[in-house]
């Protein structure tokens, strides 16, 4: 029978981030279940606020008794938050250019300041001037031009106040740091960055020192690995993960 395999997409995306990787996964082993989250996509009339154990509860509503999950940014936040609220029902778990938040409660205050500023814009000002400013970020500044447009389209397909909303309940100055939990992951992990993806793939690293029974995956490609590479990323989401005992780093 299938593995069902839970995708959850960043902020700003919606279910059709996964399009590309999808058609890469093999149907004989995958049953993948790409989801909107809430404030996005089909789930833009989630309840306010949004928060993150409401995303945990919509996910565990969706998935099957068990399921493998894998998140990509904000939705790899999400992921992490529902392996660790219930690990009995998530076989393994996969991140993708994704962290467990940032740890210094200053800087945190912060990010949350420079998140709810983008929640301001959001609902101020027309939705193609925040489109743009997002895909101006350093984080993809080297993107190929399809990948920038391919972005730009899922996008489009969410309502702007309804991401305010997102970004106010899930920004990463929001999030209470999980680098302190890692250690309870229960199953194998798998994190997944782009080699140009400086930040992350530090973050990443550390994230394998952490958590036992966790890989890292370093693939070709920038931060929207899901645009860019969605065959290097579907190739790793069907990487066989280390037993507990092992663990690393690796290039595939």
């Amino acid at each position: 029978m299938p593995e069902t395999l839970v995708l959850l997409h960043g902020f700003g995306g919606t279910h059709r981030t996964w399009d590309r990787v999808i058609e890469q996964l093999d149907p004989q082993r995958y049953r993948p279940l790409a989801l909107d989250l809430p404030g996005h996509g089909a789930a833009a009339s989630q309840p306010r606020p949004i928060t993150f154990e409401a995303c945990v509860d919509a996910v565990l509503a969706a998935g099957p008794e068990r399921f493998a999950v894998c998140g990509y940014s904000m939705g790899g936040r999400i992921a992490l938050h529902v392996a660790l609220a219930a690990p009995e029902r998530v076989g393994r778990l996969v991140l993708v250019s994704s962290s467990p938040g940032i740890e210094d409660p200053h800087d945190r205050a912060r990010r949350r300041a420079a998140d709810d500023a983008l929640a301001d814009e959001l609902e101020r000002s027309p939705f193609e001037d925040f489109i743009e400013r997002w895909s101006a970020q350093p984080a993809f500044a080297e993107d190929p031009a399809e990948v920038v447009e391919l972005a730009r389209a899922d996008q489009r397909r969410n309502e702007p106040r309804a991401l305010a909303a997102a970004m106010r309940g899930l920004g990463t100055g929001t999030m209470e740091s999980l680098w302190g939990r890692l250690g309870e992951l229960e199953m194998p992990v798998t994190i997944v960055v782009g080699e140009r993806d400086g930040k992350f793939r530090a973050l990443a690293e550390r994230f394998v020192r952490l958590a036992p029974g966790s890989e890292l995956l370093a693939i070709a490609g920038g931060h929207r690995l899901t645009f860019e590479s969605p065959t290097e990323l579907a190739r790793a989401i069907d990487r066989p993960t280390p037993a507990p005992e092992q663990g690393g780093a690796a290039r595939v």
